[in-house]
């Protein structure tokens, strides 16, 4: 079992940047797919980015290409997601997943472990 804590969120302008944390515990070992998602009032669970348990291959949403970068240091069992260039549309509570693949899937359901969420906020 692997237990998800995210810490980061907050209020930003339009612009501004802010850096997501998300530390896991437990499990039988660090090598799992880590990713976040995230999900806004009224709408879908959506991917925005994955990070293979090497960091050596990475993946995100069309949406957040150029302006977010997704990172983990395994010393630490923690991944990264810098938020550069946000844009209210961004607005979301974004959520830490983790599972044991070497695939880096862009679909909720494929994650085991989650975590309960920070929330982002970006204003105009």
């Amino acid at each position: 079992q692997v237990q998800l804590v995210e810490s980061g969120g907050g209020l930003v302008q339009a612009g501004g940047s802010l850096r997501l944390s998300c530390a896991a515990s437990g499990g039988t070992s660090s090598s799992y797919v880590m990713g976040w998602f995230r999900q806004a009032p009224g709408k879908e669970r959506e991917f925005v980015a994955a990070i293979s348990w090497r960091a050596d291959n990475t993946l995100y949403a069309d949406s957040v290409k150029g302006r977010f970068t997704i990172s983990r240091d395994n010393a630490k069992n923690t991944v990264y997601l810098q938020m550069n260039s946000l844009k209210p549309e961004d607005t979301a509570v974004y959520i830490c997943a983790a599972d044991y693949t070497i695939v880096m899937y862009t679909t909720s359901t494929k994650y085991r472990y989650w975590g309960q969420g920070t929330q982002v906020t970006v204003s105009s």
